[in-house]
């Protein structure tokens, strides 16, 4: 069982930074493909990056790796999402997520957090 505490989120500005940290506990997390998704309201939840459980590999939805920056300190168990110039359709839940098999596009993790908000106000 691992558990997954995120943290961060807050009010911004358009253009404002944001950097989010997910901390996750439990036996072997440190060895977990690990990932950020995020929930815009009204809509479903979607990919965002992920980083392999070494941070040997990281992966992006398409046109957020020019204002994100996945990270991973393997020693903290905790997982960084760096958000820069951001937009107001940037506004959503974001949610850390793992899994202990290896990357895949469709990988569908078993462990979540509990979300945490971000609002870019235009």
């Amino acid at each position: 069982q691992v558990q997954l505490v995120e943290s961060g989120g807050g009010l911004v500005e358009t253009g404002g930074s944001l950097r989010l940290s997910c901390v996750a506990s439990g036996r072997r997390a440190s060895e977990y493909t690990m990932a950020w998704f995020r929930q815009p309201p009204g809509e479903g939840r979607k990919f965002v990056a992920a980083l392999t459980w070494d941070a040997s590999g990281s992966y992006y939805a398409d046109n957020q790796k020019a204002r994100f920056t996945v990270a991973r300190d393997v020693a903290k168990n905790t997982l960084y999402l760096q958000m820069d110039n951001l937009k107001p359709e940037d506004t959503a839940v974001y949610y850390c997520a793992a899994d202990p098999r290896g990357y895949a596009k469709q990988l569908e993790y078993n462990y979540w957090g509990q979300g945490t908000q971000v609002t870019v106000s235009s």
